[in-house]
């Protein structure tokens, strides 16, 4: 807490999170369940092997085994593909997460169509987007999914709300937004390109900032009381890492908010491991 603001410890509610997945991941082991996530990485992309690292030792942690798969990037798309399809067809494997970004030259939008619908855990295939507007939600994308926790954990009333989404993404912006429809919210979308985007986010009580731009969201622009989800990652020209919200403006207007980092972040694996637990459920009927 600053002064009556409160800050989102996302680190905390994701570990509370993954407790809960490891409760229900033990359980489906009793009966003889292990449910199982595949992980693919193509390339040597420092920042997507430290991540990987991340999931997979979260995983197993939380009672999900893990197979890692690591391609060279050098790998063709058939090679790929061809990884995916004996995913696709390993019946111990529950989830399957192919890390982006793969590298150039290689199509991260057939691989993902690629990948069965009934194992996307990272909830980006075009069935399971269609099923979410629907609003009949399968397998949610894990930053929106964690987003979502994050509200209800700080007691936000969605239904009626006023909402705004900055960045229109189908990773986060538009799963997002519908999520928020879906609960009652009006919702906004907004992006960079948006007219007068500062008089948009002073009429909403929820903003979710995923632009990518460091800062772009100032202080200023907030009503008094509103809650802040900053999704934004960004490296400055220093070395640190800052979000799409200018913190220290904007924490003292907002009623509560996401630091950057250890806010919305833990959130995403933590959501990962959820909709691989739900994955075996589903498709081993437990």
């Amino acid at each position: 807490m600053i002064g009556n603001r409160q800050i989102i410890d996302g680190t905390a509610i994701a570990a509370k999170l993954r407790a809960e997945v490891a409760t229900s991941a033990a359980a489906l082991r009793e009966k003889g369940i292990a449910p199982c996530l595949a992980v693919v990485l193509v390339g040597d992309d420092p920042a997507s092997a430290v991540y990987v690292r991340s999931k997979t030792k979260a995983a197993r942690e939380a009672n999900v085994d893990v197979r890692d798969h690591k391609l060279p990037a050098t790998a063709t798309q058939a090679e790929l593909m061809a990884v995916v399809e004996r995913l696709n067809a390993d019946n111990e494997v529950d989830g399957i997460l192919v890390q982006l970004p793969l590298p150039a030259g290689l199509d991260s939008d057939a691989v993902i169509r690629a990948i069965d619908p009934a194992k996307d855990v990272d909830g980006l295939h075009p069935t399971n987007l269609g099923y979410l507007a629907q609003g009949r939600p399968v397998f949610v994308p894990c930053t929106p999914k964690g987003c979502m926790r994050l509200l209800r954990e700080v007691g936000v009333e969605l239904n009626g709300a006023r909402a705004v989404v900055i960045g229109r993404s189908v990773l986060v912006g538009k799963p997002i937004a519908m999520l928020l429809s879906n609960a009652n919210a009006t919702v906004t979308i907004c992006h960079s390109k948006t007219d007068d985007l500062p008089s948009e986010v002073r009429r909403a009580e929820i903003i979710v900032a995923a632009v990518g731009r460091p800062e772009m969201i100032r202080g200023h622009w907030i009503t008094e009381g509103s809650v802040v989800l900053d999704v934004g990652i960004n490296r400055t020209a220093e070395g640190t890492i800052v979000g799409d919200v200018a913190f220290t403006e904007a924490v003292q207007r907002a009623r509560a908010i996401t630091p950057v980092p250890k806010g919305v972040g833990p959130m995403t694996i933590a959501c990962l491991l959820e909709n691989t637990v739900e994955a075996a459920v589903r498709r081993r009927g437990a």
